[in-house]
């Protein structure tokens, strides 16, 4: 009998995963269905591009995935019932529905846009986390006319880049950035001030220290009283995992991700694995994993190759999860890569300028090109499954 491993999601992390476990272990021995209800990946990192009127290159699951033995299902995931080992999903069509059973399951649904209960977000702001909510904004942007206020809330590193993306493809906007604290805070003293530089230079307005308190249909509210007009509002505060978990027994954490051991194995239920936004995993310092697709794909690695370990029976690897550098584009021409310590903190050293934005472009082609290519440029060998006369676990694979 096969063993049966569901994968929930095809970003970043879902993909590589499902690739990954395809060539560590025998088709004889498993069936590796990957479940996502869009045909083509999603280069979330670069939908600030997309809204602006960049297209991107399509990435089919198809092509990616044939030959490997991993079965594209396109469906909704609508719950998962961790206790019962089972999976509902609905097809594209929303009409049919399925029960999918398994022995592994690698959690991988990812985030979206979190509006943070402030009134109004959710019927006046744009969100560019997804693809719908970066075409909309790409139409909502196409049809504005010259000198019309945009804003962008939230100066992360999906707010830095949503804004210096709009004010370097549309100069004729009038592009604000509203910052909770002060611009670029987290970065060392050269990162701030080269963003602060080509902040300057493509003329966007900066709101710092400032709380937005509501979103309206002519701008935003902030909690001083003022109002910041805007005919375009994007909203890039933060991310919110899916809510599917919650309605489970999973052992969650802060903001529902699923608590996972070293190995992204649940601590709670250990035939389930979650990865990428979805996990709560700790990483250097003792901090949390931060949410992105730096702590994603190594969160996959690590995941894969654990089921196929446990599943052959021998020593679970160890994937080392460590961050490198921080990599942010400033339209097509700027970018600032901020050099950071094990645990995400950042240091002196920082590339800026035309160098940094080549660096970032050949990080998001590499990201993809791992996703596309989840096979190449691993060990051949791939591990049997231990079979029942080698002492299941309750869980469905070897003990180790």
């Amino acid at each position: 009998m096969q063993h049966r491993i569901v994968v929930l999601g095809a970003g970043y992390t879902g993909a590589v995963a499902a690739g990954r476990l395809a060539k560590r272990l025998h088709r004889e021995d498993v069936t590796i269905t990957l479940v996502n209800p869009e045909p083509d990946f999603v280069e979330r990192v670069r939908l600030h591009q997309l809204a602006v009127g960049q297209d991107l290159r399509p990435r089919p699951f198809a092509e990616m995935f044939a030959g490997t033995g991993v079965e594209l299902k396109l469906a909704k995931v609508t719950a998962v019932d961790v206790d019962h080992k089972t999976v509902t999903v609905t097809a594209a069509n929303g009409l049919e529905r399925e029960e999918l059973g398994y022995d592994t399951l690698v959690y991988a649904l990812g985030s979206s846009w979190n509006d943070g209960g402030v009134p109004g977000t959710a019927e006046h702001a744009h969100e560019i986390s997804s693809r719908p909510g970066a075409l909309r904004l790409r139409d909502r942007l196409a049809a504005l006319d010259a000198g019309r206020p945009v804003v962008v809330v939230g100066a992360g590193l999906t707010g830095v880049e949503a804004a210096t993306e709009i004010a370097e493809a549309r100069p004729d906007l009038d592009v604000a950035l509203v910052a909770h604290g002060a611009l670029g805070d987290w970065l060392s003293e050269k990162g701030r001030a080269h963003l602060r530089k080509v902040v300057d230079g493509l003329g966007i307005t900066v709101h710092q220290h400032t709380a937005v308190s509501a979103v309206e249909a002519g701008g935003v509210k902030a909690a001083d009283g003022r109002t910041i007009p805007a005919e375009a509002t994007i909203w890039t505060t933060g991310f919110a995992v899916h809510p599917i978990a919650r309605a489970g027994s999973l052992e969650l954490a802060d903001r529902d991700r699923i608590v996972v051991d070293a190995t992204m194995r649940s601590v709670s239920h250990p035939d389930v694995y979650a990865v990428g936004d979805a996990a709560m995993a700790i990483g250097p310092g003792g901090k949390p994993l931060r949410m992105s697709c730096a702590s994603g794909v190594p969160m996959a690695w690590q995941a894969a190759d654990a089921i196929a370990a446990r599943l052959a029976g021998i020593e679970v690897p160890r994937v080392p999860i460590r961050y490198f550098q921080q990599c942010i584009s400033l339209g097509r021409k700027e970018g600032l890569i901020q050099f950071v310590a094990a645990d995400d903190r950042a240091v002196d050293r920082a590339l800026t300028g035309r160098w940094a934005a080549r660096y970032k472009e050949l990080i998001c082609k590499g990201a993809a090109w791992g996703v596309a290519n989840p096979t190449v440029g691993m060990p051949s060998r791939r591990r049997r499954v231990v079979r029942q006369e080698t002492r299941i676990g309750d869980a469905g694979y070897a003990r180790s």
